[in-house]
């Protein structure tokens, strides 16, 4: 018997349909916003991670050595994938570039709530606009999206800051701060001890006194204090580039949604402007359930010319947490149109209806067990069959059909060539 690796999942038939609803949703929010989809390898050099994130990203990776030689590593995330494309094809394709793909990633970490080694996230960016409408279609689609699962306003929320106001901010405390590493500090603030966040940043340049400046600053709504604070152009125009931004997330009617959080860093490099993260209302769920925000130069990074970028990646695990919490996790079950039951020689005859109603696009099964009545009449149930169509000899032999309705038990016998006739979902209701 083989075990599960840790950090992966199955998920059974019941488990998947639930799945298979969540991405449907997500897509079909995405496809209404213009969004087209893309494929992407599940294979990548591995010196493309590093060139974006350093040598030690390798530790978190999936590696190895193929039998050409070359170091890959399975993708770990897509923004790099999609940024290697726009690149290769820069001049063809027309601006804004606007994606979308669902698939799997996997990164060597140690599994924890709503993360684990192989995740699936859907990600949405828009290549080629640095405008705040951009932005703020981002952050509409993520509410949509949301919406659309059956969430209410008062069940998430996006919280939303600007990188360059952290940046500005740490640089005006202290000039020679290590911004990056801040900025990785100030990501994990919610998640460690106070103090252990002053030790990050005093490890990052700062001063304990320092530290506690960068704390009461991020704890303001106050935007015009931070440019008065800082003065400097760089938090100036960081202040005023968020401000357009949710004023046009008010016309886009995604300004409900959102709050202003100045801790709210996202820890990879290369965010370079407005980035958001949403979180479950309650705080029943205490890590951030997605995140996303503007990338400005990546694609000039892998040797593009330079675009602008904006983007969010739901993932689907932290997602299903906060759907089930809120009690509108899809149901998980099966689900079957017509089950066609056969009796005696009947096979032709119970084939050409399976095909029949197959055409007309219901689900249809048929035995292909050989099992008896009662057996039929059992799997028919298991699989939530909403309607089973008895194919007998004896029936046959009167030209009839037995339609049965699996809800209520009752049934009737109909004539061979009335079923499906010209109906397209033909019912018990329909004969009785």
């Amino acid at each position: 018997m083989y075990d599960r690796l840790k950090g992966f999942r199955d998920f059974y038939p019941d488990e998947m349909s639930a799945r298979r609803a969540l991405i449907d949703s997500l897509e079909d929010t995405a496809r209404r916003y213009g969004f087209r989809e893309v494929g992407t390898p599940a294979l990548e050099r591995t010196e493309m991670y590093v060139d974006k994130s350093g040598e030690e990203i390798v530790e978190e990776l999936y590696t190895f050595t193929d039998k050409g030689g070359r170091e890959l590593a399975l993708a770990p995330e897509l923004t790099p994938t999609v940024a290697r494309m726009v690149v290769a094809k820069q001049q063809e394709l027309a601006k804004p570039i606007k994606w979308f793909s669902t698939r799997p990633f996997w990164r060597y970490e140690e599994p924890q709530q709503g993360r684990f080694r192989e995740f699936y996230q859907t990600n949405v960016d828009i290549f080629g606009s640095a405008e705040p409408e951009a932005d703020a279609e981002i952050l509409a689609y993520a509410a949509d999206a949301m919406t659309d699962l059956g969430l209410s306003a008062d069940e998430f929320e996006f919280r939303v800051s600007h990188r360059d106001i952290l940046g500005g901010l740490l640089e005006a405390v202290d000039s020679a701060v290590d911004v990056r590493a801040a900025i990785r500090a100030v990501d994990k603030s919610a998640k460690i001890e106070t103090a252990e966040y002053h030790d990050l940043l005093h490890e990052a340049g700062l001063t304990y006194d320092e530290a506690e400046t960068v704390d009461d600053l991020l704890d303001t709504d106050d935007l015009s204090a931070l440019t008065d604070f800082a003065g400097t152009d760089r938090v100036a125009n960081a202040v005023e580039n968020l401000q357009a931004v949710l004023a046009a997330a008010e016309d886009y009617g995604v300004r409900e949604y959102t709050t202003l959080s100045l801790e709210t860093a996202r820890g990879l490099d290369y965010y370079t402007g407005v980035v958001f993260e949403c979180f479950d209302s309650t705080g029943e769920i205490s890590r951030a359930v997605f995140g996303g925000g503007r990338y400005d130069d990546l694609i000039e990074s892998f040797g593009g010319q330079p675009t602008p970028a904006v983007g969010v990646a739901p993932g689907l695990a932290p997602l299903s947490l906060l759907l089930q919490r809120a009690d509108v996790w899809p149901e998980e079950s099966l689900s079957t149109d017509y089950y066609v039951l056969q009796v005696g020689d009947t096979r032709d005859v119970a084939a050409a209806t399976a095909r029949d109603l197959r055409a007309r696009g219901h689900v249809v099964e048929t035995d292909v067990s050989d099992r008896s009545f009662g057996a039929q009449l059992e799997y028919a149930d298991a699989i939530n069959a909403e309607t089973t169509v008895i194919v007998g000899e004896r029936d046959l032999a009167n030209g009839e059909l037995t339609i049965k309705d699996m809800v209520s038990g009752d049934q009737v016998a109909v004539p061979v060539e009335d079923f499906p006739g010209d109906r397209e979902a033909p019912r018990y209701e329909d004969f009785a």
